[in-house]
């Protein structure tokens, strides 16, 4: 009782983490499409203020080619066509002309000379271009207010100049921030950055910030976009009250699931047991055709579990846990009580072919030689030619002591046979070590089949060793008359399959044997197409 305990105190414990698994998983991919959600934001809104900058960097240079026809012009000619155009475009807080180093003339100072230094309130860029920008932190006349320089030096020693205001950029900024929290900063050739938001965002010390940055192709400017916590917080709302229901529901389906799973899992040993005493196993049969006879031979029998509402617990389920659990030695042994107790009813002529399925355990046990003499001496009446159907993963353990019982099970008069072969390891090696008489070819071979005359060249080549090595041949699984025939033509004996009787319980056998028995597959086909179509 401590195991179990421990056990249903595991149990416990797993289903709690199936249950919170699925939360913190959708927790974090929800983070992570909640990041990926505002980076893809980040990087939408600083395109659209890289080609609003483009866009006015157009502007401005556009702007001095239209300033260079006043090549050679003295600014007493020019100043009031500056004071137009500086005033009828946008964007611009001055234009002008330089000559010999100062400027000459300009839409806003007029003809009064003056350094670009200090109008700029810096050095000018050494750039060895004769076409540059700049970004500033504001000018003489507006010093408190950013703004982007352009430049353009002509070999005789006169520039034409534009100044853009950077108020306007800084408004584009606001524009887009008013649905976001972010810091934009934006820089020309590296320059004085223009920038808008909350500076505290990048210096937040308890959550990186997302940050982007991204650069004109055209341009020598830059941007960085730096979005707050709080825009992470809000796409992780967003993302969250749709996948989290989700992954709510998942949680408490895997917690179903996976406490469905540990009550069979755990418990496996005492439901095989308590079925045991209440009589849930029943053996069914599955009647096997003998080709030299034109009847039915024999029959295999197979063990099933109905709980009491009536449903089945598939065998490879039940048979896997009492292998698992160690049960399956006596749930054989209670298969063999079923067994002795059903046969007594049924009308058979001697040499009737009884073939019983033998699991790994049971055969390693050392009480096996026993159970299998006692069994057939409560049915020697009937004169079955026992059969003990072996897979190849039966013979892997203990070859010697193995190949001892079966030969002393064989000079008892009871047969062995090998089932499924050529799926397991070493098929031929098993051939040489264990003396066999039947040899069972699985299903999968069968299904290979696909015309009468055709070639199955694995399957042929099994039907011809098992000539070359006397043992007789059972085709298991054949479901179509085409497969019963090719096996036919080929020499099989035995068939067993739907085509010719689906397994059935103690009593439908009884009938089966008495109604159909005796009759040859053409007598009998289209009986069983109908029964096979209908169960």
């Amino acid at each position: 009782m401590p195991l179990l305990k421990r056990k249903r105190d595991y149990a416990r414990l797993v289903i709690i983490i199936s249950g919170v698994l699925p939360l913190i998983i959708g927790v974090f991919f929800t983070t992570l499409d909640a990041r990926h959600t505002v980076q893809q934001q980040q990087v939408s809104a600083a395109n659209t203020l890289l080609s609003q900058a483009e866009r006015m960097s157009d502007s401005a240079w556009n702007m001095i080619t239209v300033l260079r026809q006043f090549h050679h012009q003295p600014c007493s000619q020019i100043q009031s066509q500056l004071q137009r155009i500086g005033s009828l475009n946008p964007y611009f807080r001055a234009i002008g002309k330089i000559e010999q180093g100062k400027i000459a003339c300009s839409s806003v100072y007029g003809s009064r000379p003056g350094l670009l230094k200090e109008m700029i309130m810096r050095n000018a860029p050494v750039t060895g271009k004769a076409w540059w920008s700049l970004s500033i932190a504001g000018t003489s006349g507006v010093p408190d207010r950013p703004a982007v320089i352009f430049m353009r030096d002509l070999p005789d020693g006169e520039s034409f100049w534009a100044v853009i205001d950077g108020q306007y950029l800084i408004d584009f900024m606001r524009a887009i921030s008013s649905s976001h929290l972010y810091h934009f900063s934006m820089e020309f050739n590296h320059g004085a950055p223009i920038s808008f938001g909350d500076s505290q965002i990048a210096a937040s010390s308890w959550f990186e910030p997302p940050i982007y940055q991204a650069t004109s192709s055209r341009y020598p400017l830059s941007v960085t976009l730096i979005a707050s916590p709080s825009e992470l917080v809000s796409a992780w709302r967003q993302v969250m009250f749709i996948i989290m229901p989700m992954a709510a529901i998942f949680s408490i389906l895997l917690m179903m699931l996976m406490a469905n799973w540990l009550q069979r899992h755990i418990s496996w040993r005492d439901e095989i047991r308590r079925a045991i005493a209440r009589g849930q196993f029943r053996a069914h049969y599955q009647p096997v055709y003998d080709n030299r006879l034109q009847r039915c031979s024999g029959a295999e029998a197979l063990l099933r579990w109905t709980t009491p509402d009536g449903n089945g617990v598939r065998p490879e389920i039940f048979i896997g846990a009492a292998e698992a659990e160690g049960m399956i030695v006596p749930l054989t042994r209670h298969l063999l009580d079923l067994i002795a107790e059903d046969v007594q009813s049924w009308q058979v002529e001697p040499h009737f072919h009884l073939a019983i399925n033998v699991a790994a355990d049971h055969l390693q046990h050392p009480d096996f030689v026993d159970d299998m003499l006692h069994f057939a001496e409560r049915v020697k009446d009937k004169q079955f030619l026992i059969t003990l159907e072996l897979t190849e993963r039966s013979l892997i353990r203990d070859g010697v002591a193995v190949a001892r019982k079966l030969e002393k099970l064989r000079h008892s008069g009871m047969k062995v046979a090998i089932d499924d072969f050529g799926t397991g390891h070493c098929s031929l090696s098993y051939l040489q070590t264990f003396t066999m008489d039947y040899l069972k070819i699985d299903r999968g071979f069968i299904n290979a089949i696909e015309s009468l005359d055709g070639r199955t060249p694995v399957l042929d080549a099994i039907i011809q060793l098992s000539r070359e090595l006397e043992l007789e041949v059972l085709g298991e699984g054949v479901e179509t008359a085409l497969q019963f025939r090719y096996l036919q033509r080929r020499g099989v004996i035995f068939i067993q399959g739907y085509y010719y009787a689906r397994p059935m319980d103690n009593a439908a056998l009884v009938t089966w044997l008495a109604d159909q028995g005796e009759q040859p597959v053409e007598g009998n086909y289209a009986l069983n197409t109908h029964q096979n179509a209908s169960v």
